[in-house]
């Protein structure tokens, strides 16, 4: 499956979730998809992925890899989950303890007030997210149908390409669609759909582009 169509539809859907269930007031974050070993997703608070062309500095929502082919309705409530961390960070509310780790009870009202269902885990605390009313509604509604159908499209593109005919040799070969980007120090890797500054917060150096 090419990671960039699968970055451009989480970027419609944050687009059309943070129109219906936060009233378009969150801020577009970067949105990155690898692997996340432990965990469905990540939000980075600090800013450290910055536009190529404009300067501009965002924060990061990580999709795990791992986790993208679960039903669409479990990624889009990931994908709340992660923007909920967002609404809190630009509301100045404080979630989490423990380095991110533990949700409290202050994560679990805005999950609820935003689409999902909310219970607890004896380690982790607030943090079991499965879609709730509101995010059903929506998806009843029809509102998810185009990311069901961009990664159904994917899939059945990816299955065609691996049993399919295998390609004329000597033909030109295909451009990358994605820039792959690598931390010098401890090897993480992110990709991106265009040219961006990315920073490694556990290294505390920046991430190179991969020839």
């Amino acid at each position: 499956m090419q990671l960039s169509y699968q970055i451009a539809s989480m970027e419609g859907a944050f687009d059309v979730l943070n129109e219906r269930l936060f009233g378009g007031e969150l801020p577009r974050p970067v949105i990155t998809i690898s692997p996340k070993p432990g965990t469905n997703g990540h939000f980075t608070p600090w800013k450290s992925w910055a536009d190529s062309g404009s300067g501009e500095r965002r924060e990061e929502i990580n999709l795990a890899a791992d986790a993208m082919d679960r039903p669409v309705i479990d990624i889009m409530a990931t994908l709340v989950h992660e923007m909920c961390h967002l609404y809190c960070h630009i509301h100045g509310i404080a979630e989490t303890s423990r380095e991110g780790r533990y949700h409290n009870k202050r994560f679990a009202e805005v999950g609820r007030a935003h689409g999902l269902r909310i219970t607890q885990d004896r380690v982790y605390g607030w943090t079991v997210t499965r879609p709730g009313p509101a995010l059903l509604e929506l998806d009843g509604e029809g509102c998810f149908d185009a990311v069901r159908n961009d990664l159904a499209r994917l899939s059945e593109s990816c299955v065609s390409r691996t049993v399919g005919p295998a390609a004329p040799s000597g033909g030109a070969p295909r451009k990358r669609k994605y820039l792959r980007y690598s931390c010098p120090g401890c090897g993480a890797t992110v990709r991106s759909s265009k040219p961006v500054r990315v920073s490694c917060d556990d290294c505390c150096c920046q991430m190179e582009p991969e020839p």
